[in-house]
């Protein structure tokens, strides 16, 4: 006589095997995509330090990166993306001790970590969803890592372009006052305290240790992405170089810049306009209507 098992076997069978696709297949397209983002990230930091290396590659190194890349494309995991990785560490203003490899240590094992959390919770989730929740979980622990720096730059960059008119004029005057450019980078970057006038003050500090200037400003400008930055390390490199004035232009750079601060106020206010509109009408206009029913409902039954 058959023994009844107490559950149904339908309770014993496996969420894969509900979803139609074996458990197998499911943990190996986890895997795939880990090593996707791995071989994206990797040729990404390879192109970065290609960037910084001043000695040629070799064919071998060559051929490795063209492999990744090729590899990255084919499964489709890098999106074209405007920055490196170094670029975007310099944006969001990392520390000197944090560096391309420990980023991509860090998304690897959150993505290691996502692929692990993904097999119960995919175990909990309803229906064919599981086979989402596999893949979903092991992308998003490797792309957390790049919103966070995305975020910080962004926040980083607004806070410079908030700083940027001062830092332009005090600029403007210190070199009337006489001094050449690189001294009165220092100065206002010793006495003005804010993100850019550090940023100034480090680049003026390569500078003194040997640093060549050129090389200087272009890490400047990559640790302060803004087109008001931008605008006056042109002008630096053309006083450095040629030997042209600096007063006139770093006061139209202040002049520029808050002429567009000021336009992003207007342009903030013209947003918020219609948002109090619709606040109005869905929250203050009901409640007096209720205020006046209310009184009306009083007046007719008193």
């Amino acid at each position: 006589m058959p023994v009844l098992s107490p559950h149904p076997a339908s309770e014993a069978i496996p969420l894969a095997a509900l979803a139609g696709v074996p458990a197998a297949v499911v943990l190996a397209g986890a895997a795939g995509c880990v090593a996707a983002f791995a071989i994206a990230g990797l040729a990404d930091a390879l192109t970065a330090r290609r960037t910084r290396r001043t000695r040629p590659a070799t064919p071998a190194r060559r051929l490795l990166r063209r492999a990744l890349r090729t590899a990255a494309g084919g499964f489709g995991a890098r999106a074209p993306a405007p920055l490196s990785l170094h670029a975007r560490l310099d944006a969001a203003g990392a520390s000197p001790p944090l560096t391309t490899a420990d980023v991509m240590a860090a998304k690897l094992a959150l993505a290691a970590t996502g692929a692990l959390a993904a097999l119960p919770a995919a175990s909990a989730a309803p229906g064919r969803l599981g086979v989402a929740v596999v893949a979903a979980l092991p992308v998003a622990g490797f792309l957390a890592p790049d919103a966070v720096l995305r975020r910080r730059a962004a926040r980083r960059a607004a806070r410079i372009e908030l700083e940027l008119p001062d830092v332009a004029d005090l600029l403007r005057v210190a070199v009337e006052a006489g001094l050449p450019p690189t001294r009165a980078l220092a100065e206002v970057g010793r006495r003005h305290p804010g993100v850019l006038a550090a940023e100034l003050r480090a680049a003026a500090a390569r500078t003194a240790l040997g640093v060549a200037h050129d090389e200087a400003l272009d890490r400047l400008v990559r640790r302060a992405p803004v087109a008001g930055v931008r605008q006056l390390v042109a002008a630096l490199r053309r006083a450095h170089r040629h030997g042209a004035p600096l007063h006139d232009v770093l006061a139209a750079i202040a002049a520029d810049a808050r002429a567009e601060r000021a336009r992003r106020l207007r342009d903030r206010a013209a947003r918020a306009a219609p948002k109090i509109q619709l606040v109005v009408a869905l929250l203050l206009v009901p409640a007096v209507l209720l205020l006046v029913a209310a009184g009306l409902a009083t007046h007719l039954t008193g």
